[in-house]
């Protein structure tokens, strides 16, 4: 492995249907990070602009099969306009192609947002649709009911530092 690789230096825009592939890839993959690609079709905005920024390299140790991937912040555009952040696992050779932001204000911006936007789950939270709701339309990747772990904690009260636990859909 080229552990002295260094981390790409660029940030990344995207189109929804591109975000969609790049969830259902980690998804196929079972990387760690990633959402419910159902989810992300659901509550993306169509012709939104989405961003990934590369934030540290990551690998699986126990799955050696699984090249190194790009964990990236993800900046999501959801269809009522609100953005969120989350975080995607990207094989590098999904993430090289990607169309780059090509101005320093763009980037300065992404940063920003970045900084403010609420984690899916701080959002998921603030609408307030009940523990029945949210565990039902959740950024859960559906392979929970075979054992694995969930993205988010989909409980009414959640603790100050929530663990990921199994949905037992």
């Amino acid at each position: 492995m080229h552990f002295e690789q260094p981390l790409p230096r660029e940030v990344k825009v995207i189109d929804s249907a591109s975000l969609f592939r790049l969830e259902e890839r980690a998804c196929d993959l079972r990387l760690n990070q990633r959402l419910d690609p159902t989810w992300v079709q659901a509550n993306t905005a169509p012709e939104g602009t989405h961003y990934l920024w590369p934030a540290l390299w990551n690998s699986l140790p126990h799955r050696p099969d699984v090249p190194r991937q790009l964990r990236c912040e993800l900046l999501i555009t959801l269809r009522a306009g609100d953005r969120v952040m989350s975080l995607l696992d990207v094989l590098p050779d999904d993430f090289t192609p990607l169309p780059r932001v090509t101005s320093r204000e763009e980037g300065i911006q992404v940063s920003q947002l970045l900084d403010r936007a609420p984690s899916v789950r701080e959002w998921l939270l603030r609408e307030d649709e009940g523990s029945d709701r949210l565990c039902q339309a959740s950024p859960v990747d559906e392979r929970a009911s075979q054992g694995e772990e969930c993205l988010v904690d989909v409980v009414a009260d959640l603790p100050a530092d929530p663990q990921p636990r199994n949905c037992g859909r």
